[in-house]
């Protein structure tokens, strides 16, 4: 007998009414009512369940049955009732139990609340929880999301490697990857390694990403990225996933075009795709969530320049640990400031002084700013970093040597600047911290399955 998924049966249960069949996962719930019972079944396919028919006098086992532990295995047979008049608008009448594994005394997650922190350090279980079941089926569905915009938008995806010889951020805070025993206490020289260099996991695919732009018009990555910083914040982890779009022939403007389309694109998806799961964070997890993210979809995301926005906080400098000036970073105080009382919605911020951003952002005429947006959305701050990318071969080795960079470790990206040149634009947007964002989860390690920080890799 063939089992059904439940995701299956909850889309359309009249067409299994009255019909044997098999259904198999794992026990959320039991209630034993003597003569009979009840199982809440989930077996990952659906973020809501299967109410399970218990009658002591039709299963042989009944009391073994009833008797499991949260997180058990089992695989019922049985017949589909539908019940309008109930709470419960179906359930499934089980005439056999099959008890596959049943957990012990010892399974970490029991029916009593368990605290997030716990449930961190027990990753390879908690996706059984309705939070983590939740948050990674809206996790898969904004990833699908996200390819199914781009493809749209006629952008070609690009597989980008995952080791480089460089950051392309000037950092230097990277992962070193070796061949060579590190732990020896021998002075190791970088031709020794099997590249005949220094590489690294790479933080970013963006000068990847320029390449393939100057030749294929628009692309985007979307896959792993690497940050060596010794930061416990609710917002880093050392393993992210970051999707990187870039664009020939887009100017800063153009560029927060696409990344608003991009964000209200993925959120009415989620609307359509994942409704249950959205409303039970909106009960559970950020009081108001749907309608923040209508407020997203519905609205236009303001636009004001970074010398305005500085403006905006000086005047209110007295409600700020960190006081603004210009010239000085944007801290997450300020960002959410201006995202939750000032403009109540998400804001582009644009034109950075260039000392607080990148070589490769496009200088402006000014000579003091480069053309840079941030986008910032209420809750989370930074979403997404962008730019016009700086297509002047004489500026951009001029910036190089300003901030002390090599110019050989560039010299292949220089040369996209000597050999047919164009303006362009791109961006990066962490993926987790956009997860955040439409579950209302505050700590960045609740929406990686096994995140990966500072003194934590358990998995």
């Amino acid at each position: 007998m063939k089992k059904i998924d439940i995701v299956e049966i909850r889309k359309q249960p009249e067409a299994f009414d009255g019909k044997h069949f098999k259904v198999g996962g794992w026990v959320r719930s039991v209630r034993d009512l003597k003569t009979f019972g009840f199982i809440d079944l989930n077996d990952g396919t659906s973020f809501k369940g299967l109410q399970v028919v218990l009658n002591s006098d039709q299963i042989a086992n009944y009391a073994d049955v009833c008797h499991l532990n949260t997180g058990s295995s089992i695989v019922c047979e049985g017949t589909l009732k539908l019940t309008p008049e109930a709470k419960q608008p179906f359930e499934f009448v089980a005439d056999k139990v099959e008890i596959l594994s049943s957990t012990d005394e010892g399974y970490p997650i029991q029916k009593k609340k368990t605290s997030l922190e716990v449930l961190r350090e027990q990753a390879y279980l908690r996706p059984r929880t309705n939070l983590f079941n939740a948050v990674f089926r809206v996790r898969s569905e904004s990833a699908f999301a996200l390819h199914q915009f781009f493809n749209k938008q006629g952008f070609v995806y690009l597989h980008a490697p995952i080791l480089t010889a460089s950051d392309c951020e000037g950092a230097g805070e990277l992962f070193r990857v070796s061949t060579q025993d590190i732990y020896s206490g021998k002075k190791l020289r970088p031709e020794d390694e099997l590249m005949g260099k220094s590489v690294f996991l790479s933080p970013s695919c963006q000068l990847e990403g320029e390449a393939f732009a100057l030749s294929m018009g628009k692309i985007y990555t979307f896959g792993p990225s690497f940050r060596a910083e010794n930061s416990n914040t609710v917002k880093h982890v050392n393993e992210f996933w970051h999707i990187e779009p870039e664009m020939a022939f887009y100017e800063l403007f153009d560029n927060m075009d696409v990344m608003e389309a991009m964000v209200k694109y993925v959120i009415n998806y989620l609307f359509d795709k994942c409704k249950d799961e959205l409303e039970f964070f909106d009960s559970f997890v950020e009081a108001g969530l749907l309608a923040k993210l209508r407020n997203v979809t519905d609205n236009e995301f303001a636009r004001v320049s970074y010398t305005e926005a500085i403006e905006v906080l000086k005047k209110n400098n007295d409600k700020f640990e960190y006081k603004v000036d210009w010239g000085c970073d944007i801290q997450t105080e300020h960002e959410k400031y201006l995202t939750e009382v000032v403009y109540k919605k998400p804001v582009f911020v644009y034109d950075y002084p260039k000392e607080i951003k990148a070589f490769y952002m496009r200088l402006n005429e000014d000579n003091k700013t480069v053309r840079a947006t941030d986008l910032l959305v209420p809750g989370i701050g930074e979403l997404c970093g962008a730019s016009e990318r700086e297509e002047r071969y004489d500026v951009l080795v001029d910036r190089i040597h300003e901030l002390g960079l090599k110019e050989e470790d560039y010299w292949w990206f220089l040369n996209l600047r000597r050999f047919g040149s164009v303006k362009h634009s791109g961006f990066g947007m962490g993926f987790d911290r956009f997860i955040m964002y439409v579950t209302g989860m505050k700590n960045i390690r609740d929406v990686i399955p096994f995140p990966r920080t500072p003194n934590n890799c358990l998995f």
